[in-house]
């Protein structure tokens, strides 16, 4: 049976009042500065992926923007499709969607120096990917009873340990090959961003505190200026209006090839917005149940259908603003719709976009480290309740996140291997979570000796939770077998 959330509302509350967390809406006021604050964590991105795509298959710069422009549109759709949702659409937690690092690779081999033709080539696979994986949503949704805490709590470390590097290449100044890349300027640019951030959560309190992240970034933007790390130049020549026009590059192409790798691709973000999902569940107190999975993954898929219409990639969940959740307690998924509208606008607004882009990435990168830390903690947080010392689960924890470990310590490591291959195996959370569903498979259901393995039952949990008297904790919160502890106080 699903987990339940563990939110209760009191009994004699009116009726308005006992709206989940996660269905709450803010003032206007506090709604637009909560979703600008995702839309700041999660630009660089957003952006990132065209900005690679665009020269590698042969854009001028201009196409280049304009690719960059309808990648934060689609994004934006993305995101409103997962908040909102319609029909069976939209897991309806605050999940935001963006373009998936998980098709950087394989799009450039496909388009490479093709110019136009590489990215109609591309745009053609990707709707096809996304329309078979549409369709395959109900089965791949049925996976979610293969993700007990030994597994989701493997899975959001590895979340978390894997989008650190990504912090630290924008502490560093983003591009390795520019001069200043590392430079003690860069880093300690960073370093200020997070004790900014660090300083501003202690300090402040209420609705101050929790965008605390987003005065960070406007601090640390503030005095980067006058050290020349950011300029005003893309703001001054950016275009007024621009809206994406669809198929700017063409109709699409299919060519079967193309087709197949991008099948993959979809394939590895299913997996990881499942994980992530699970995650963003547990740190809300709304367990992501097969419904929610489904309905997630439909977004997911049918936004990336959507996404070539109007010059975009395929769209996956943006991790690192699961972190945000975390640590501005704010679970309202009308915020994250607020920020898919302003991302919506960015792509309408090229000059409302260049604002954003104002944050240098070392500023970016020192936030980051908070956030994608934050994630990692929550996975920790769910690894503790995961019965560690029954049978092999701490063997199951070990050999995940070992595995999983590899693309972060050793990236060369799979060198040999062929690039399809390359897709799956580069992402450290998905050969970590492939390993860690395997293992549990193996060890905890299989056989006698998995039966006996098992995680306790529910009256066992039960028992275990009313034997610890005067914890300070609500019994209800702590009586569920899926119950856990806070990641963050979320509350």
């Amino acid at each position: 049976m699903a987990a339940q959330p563990r939110f209760q509302p009191d009994a004699g509350a009116a009726p308005e009042d006992r709206k989940h967390p996660v269905d709450e809406t803010l003032p206007p006021f506090k709604m637009f500065t909560s979703g600008l604050q995702h839309v700041a964590a999660m630009y660089a991105g957003v952006v990132a992926p065209p900005m690679i795509v665009g020269p590698a298959v042969g854009l001028s710069a201009r196409d280049t923007a304009f690719l960059m422009g309808a990648s934060l549109f689609t994004a934006g759709i993305a995101t409103l499709l997962q908040t909102l949702g319609f029909w069976k659409v939209g897991a309806r937690l605050p999940f935001v969607n963006g373009v998936s690092f998980a098709g950087v690779t394989p799009m450039i081999a496909i388009g490479k120096d093709r110019g136009y033709d590489g990215i109609a080539v591309i745009f053609g696979a990707i709707i096809v990917a996304s329309v078979l994986g549409f369709v395959l949503t109900p089965y791949f949704s049925k996976l979610v009873r293969f993700f007990p805490p030994v597994v989701t709590g493997t899975v959001i470390t590895l979340i978390g340990v894997s989008l650190l590097p990504v912090a630290f290449r924008w502490a560093q100044g983003g591009d390795s090959a520019a001069p200043d890349f590392g430079s003690m300027q860069n880093i300690g640019m960073a370093a200020l961003t997070l004790v900014i951030v660090l300083g501003l959560r202690k300090l402040l309190r209420g609705f101050l505190q929790q965008i605390a992240i987003l005065l960070g970034l406007v601090a640390g933007t503030l005095v980067a200026i006058p050290m020349g790390m950011t300029g005003l130049d893309a703001l001054r020549d950016a275009d007024p209006i621009g809206f994406p026009t669809p198929f700017h590059f063409g109709a699409p192409q299919f060519e079967l090839a193309a087709i197949i790798s991008m099948c993959i691709v979809m394939l590895v973000c299913m997996t990881e917005s499942t994980a992530d999902m699970l995650a963003l569940g547990r740190i809300v107190d709304r367990p992501a149940d097969e419904r929610t999975i489904e309905g997630g993954l439909r977004a997911d898929t049918l936004g990336s259908a959507i996404s070539p219409l109007f010059n975009g990639f395929m769209c996956s969940a943006f991790a690192q603003n699961i972190g945000l959740v975390a640590m501005t307690k704010v679970r309202s998924r009308y915020v994250v719709a607020a920020g898919g509208g302003i991302l919506v606008l960015l792509g309408l607004c090229p000059v409302a976009a260049s604002v954003i882009a104002l944050v240098p990435l070392p500023v970016l990168g020192g936030a980051g480290i908070v956030l994608f830390g934050s994630v990692a903690a929550s996975g920790i947080q769910t690894l503790a309740t995961a019965a560690l010392e029954k049978g092999e689960n701490a063997l199951i924890v070990a050999a995940a996140v070992g595995i999983g470990l590899i693309p972060i310590a050793a990236p060369e490591f799979y060198h040999a291997f062929p690039k399809d291959l390359l897709v799956v195996l580069d992402s450290g959370i998905s050969t970590g979570c492939v390993v860690a569903i395997v293992l549990n498979l193996a060890f905890n259901h299989l056989g006698v000796k998995g039966r006996s393995s098992q995680e306790p039952s529910e009256s066992q949990s039960q028992s275990q939770s009313g034997a610890q008297p005067g914890a300070g904790v609500e019994p209800h919160a702590d009586s569920h077998p899926d119950s856990h502890p806070d990641p963050l106080p979320v509350r």
